[in-house]
């Protein structure tokens, strides 16, 4: 019998359309914008390789960074919300859920995960429908539980807007991490728990002390993927306050002012390499980002997988 391993071709058999498609539409575009963002516009309508000059003046050149580090601390807001907000109600939420004594608890997870199906235009759209000082519902609600002097025009005052559209933002994904920590908290072996209620620990108790240090490495992948999803979000804040993210760019975030230096808007004219330079901004805190929970923090949540 020969020592030398045999080499399972049926692996990478299987393996290569993924990886075609993958390459395809993920691996050659993020070169492609890498690239792009090396280059700029010569006035002769050709490319001039400049190398990080495009970097020098996002970051450097005040008519650039003003507006990129407003949108990066809006998006890093943005981020704080839903950590601070989504991720704990959906942890809530999940651990209501899972109790074997709650009815219609089917019914309960269908309808908040919901409203993490729909359309990010139909979101927008409707919640700047029931936000309205004018026609909205908003008012006419808080007026029927005498709580009418709270409303403030949120979407249209620069201290709210951002604030109240990551609110919006959290209410349609709550779903995913309740859904994420719902699993999790059934992963959990039966032995664990009998164990613990001999030991006397029942309730809110064995949540604190027992499940929530077992689904610790759960709820670090949900954060990963909220930093992920925030920092790459552009949707809502498009329909709801437009490519110009007002009032007064208060709800600009990276995406928005990818979109606006890209393809134009209205006045602006694209500019592809700028684009692409922010593009590739994104990316880097994105991986930046990554990179610290996968090497910083994933190692240490590995201690409570079973």
């Amino acid at each position: 019998m020969s020592g030398r391993r045999q080499i399972r071709w049926h692996i990478a058999v299987f393996l290569a359309p993924a990886v075609l498609v993958y390459t395809a539409i993920m691996i050659v575009p993020l070169f492609g914008t890498l690239n792009l963002s090396l280059f700029t516009q010569a006035p002769e309508r050709t490319s001039a390789f400049v190398g990080l000059a495009n970097f020098q003046t996002l970051f450097g050149d005040p008519r650039w960074s003003g507006a990129f580090w407003n949108a990066l601390g809006n998006n890093a807001w943005f981020f704080v919300v839903h950590m601070l907000v989504q991720n704990p109600i959906g942890i809530l939420l999940a651990a209501l859920l899972s109790s074997p004594r709650l009815r219609m608890a089917a019914f309960y997870r269908t309808a908040i995960f919901i409203p993490t199906i729909l359309s990010f235009v139909i979101v927008g759209f409707v919640w700047k429908l029931i936000l309205s000082p004018i026609w909205g519902i908003a008012p006419g609600m808080l007026d029927f539980v005498g709580l009418k002097s709270l409303f403030a025009p949120w979407l249209g005052k620069e201290e709210y807007a951002l604030t109240a559209l990551a609110l919006v933002s959290v209410w349609q994904f709550v779903g995913i991490p309740m859904m994420l920590i719902y699993a999790a908290l059934l992963s959990i072996p039966d032995e664990v728990l009998e164990a613990a209620e001999m030991d006397g620990i029942t309730g809110m108790s064995q949540f604190w002390k027992i499940k929530l240090p077992l689904i610790l490495p759960s709820i670090g992948i949900i954060s990963i993927l909220t930093f992920v999803g925030n920092f790459n979000a552009f949707d809502l804040i498009y329909v709801a306050q437009g490519a110009l993210a007002g009032p007064d760019f208060s709800t600009d975030i990276l995406g928005t002012f990818l979109y606006r230096t890209f393809f134009g808007f209205q006045l602006q004219l694209g500019d592809p390499h700028m684009g692409a330079t922010i593009a590739t901004a994104m990316f880097g805190i994105i991986l930046i980002g990554v990179c610290i929970y996968l090497f910083g923090i994933q190692t240490r949540l590995r201690r409570y997988q079973f």
